[in-house]
């Protein structure tokens, strides 16, 4: 398999020596360099193979001179949250996120504690590509933090300090899977704070996963069933680094991922005393959001995909909150990262608010169907789009991420090219599924 780097870091397969260790080394000294050798944080997501890694990646930092910190096994958004404390220039997350198990990669983050932007990626690659030598005259300290999960939990429940007693009132009965991964100890610590009774599914910290690791309903059956069986209030997924949250309402039915920020927008503007506060979420992300925010006057923007292009935009417009609809909840009260552990604490402030059952909350939602499929294309994705801005003449476009066409019925459409493969992702959504398959089919016909 070809390594994949993106602005999301850099991925590859481990099994058939593609993540190996002189590519990792040339990554990492890499990034030590561009962070002009400074105090660097480190942590892994747990999935098998990730131990080794992390100690190449704590030694070769600490061979060139650096200074690094280990908080081990803990997710992403942890390593974010301490990677933009005064006294790092920056951190390191071993994972492959959602990718299978045969999958590992490394997440580069800045000062901020947030992900690295296209311009600081390109400077990266720059280095490696160029085969820079990266050296320094002295061998760094390797310290270890034992306690970062408790302190990004307290940091959390700071924030909604006012809502703990209500929401331990309620006495929530929830079942966890995350996939044995970094969210195994953080999700049901969490939760035991906000006193709920703790059902843990597939949380044996082994690094094996049970099912794929993405939090998509198809993977998520068994915890689906556990919940009925166990008569649980909620079930609670998150994929291997914990960045992303999706849920399972008490008859055991999966929640779409989309409602996730959705849910997590409407607990910050119910108790929000701003009436003219914003939000944002990507392009590609479900209509749901932009109700919820008409409910509150609120403003909702939109960014390209990625984490660090919705981060940017939520910067640029002083957002609320903001995120993307595959289960990720960025609140800047706790740090710019999108973040399984606050979108939870936010669902359940907002469940406890409207003292309903999490069923009856997304029963009270307008429905919106979304549909997302790919496609081989290797054409001319500029000829492309032409031919869809003709076809679809009626709507509005929107050519920041691709092409998104949005229509006078609230139905959209989107053409995305990928940035790491020969593919073309096509998402519509509507209110009604007949409309969304129409527009699918419709966007198949241009196709080449």
């Amino acid at each position: 398999m070809p390594v994949v780097r993106s602005i999301s870091g850099l991925r590859a397969t481990t099994d058939d020596g593609s993540l190996n260790t002189r590519l990792i080394s040339s990554y990492v000294k890499a990034f030590a360099k561009l962070l002009n050798f400074g105090r660097i944080v480190v942590g892994r997501d747990g999935r098998q193979g990730s131990d080794e890694i992390e100690k190449l990646v704590l030694s070769e930092l600490s061979s060139v001179g650096c200074e690094v910190v280990s908080l081990g096994v803990v997710p992403t958004p942890t390593v974010q949250l301490y990677s933009e404390l005064p006294e790092f220039s920056g951190g390191i997350a071993i994972t492959a996120s959602h990718n299978p198990q045969n999958w590992n990669g490394l997440k580069f983050i800045n000062s901020n504690g947030v992900f690295l932007d296209a311009y600081e990626n390109q400077q990266l690659w720059d280095i490696v590509d160029n085969n820079e030598i990266v050296t320094n005259h002295h061998s760094g300290n390797i310290n270890t933090v034992n306690n970062a999960i408790d302190y990004h939990i307290d940091k959390i429940l700071d924030i909604v300090k006012s809502k703990i007693d209500d929401i331990r009132k309620r006495k929530f009965r929830i079942a966890v899977d995350a996939v044995n991964a970094s969210g195994s100890v953080a999700i049901p610590e969490l939760l035991k704070r906000f006193d709920c009774e703790t059902l843990e599914l597939f949380c044996d910290t082994s690094g094996v996963f049970p099912h794929e690791p993405e939090p998509l309903p198809k993977n998520l059956s068994q915890l689906a069933e556990f919940v009925k069986i166990n008569k649980c209030d909620m079930g609670v997924a998150v994929d291997p680094d914990a960045d992303r949250l999706v849920l399972v309402d008490n008859n055991g039915e999966c929640i779409n991922e989309e409602l996730t920020i959705a849910l997590a927008v409407d607990a910050v503007l119910r108790n929000s005393k701003e009436k003219d506060n914003t939000v944002v979420v990507n392009l590609s992300s479900s209509n749901i959001s932009q109700w919820i925010c008409n409910q509150y006057g609120a403003k909702l923007f939109r960014s390209l995909v990625g984490e660090i292009n919705v981060v940017k935009k939520m910067k640029e417009v002083a957002a609320a909150i903001g995120g993307e609809g595959s289960g990720g909840v960025i609140f800047p009260q706790c740090h710019y990262g999108r973040d399984s552990l606050v979108g939870l604490a936010l669902v359940l402030s907002a469940i406890t608010d409207k003292n309903q059952k999490i069923s009856e909350i997304v029963a009270s939602l307008p429905t919106f169907f979304m549909k997302k499929e790919k496609f081989a294309f290797e054409g001319d994705f500029v000829f492309l789009k032409n031919r869809f801005k003709q076809t679809f003449s009626q709507g509005t476009f929107d050519e920041q991420d691709g092409l998104r066409i949005d229509f006078p019925d609230s139905s959209w459409l989107q053409i995305r090219k990928s940035n790491t493969e020969p593919i073309i992702r096509i998402i519509a959504e509507a209110q009604n599924n007949s409309r969304t398959i129409e527009l699918i089919e419709a966007a198949k016909k241009l196709l080449p």
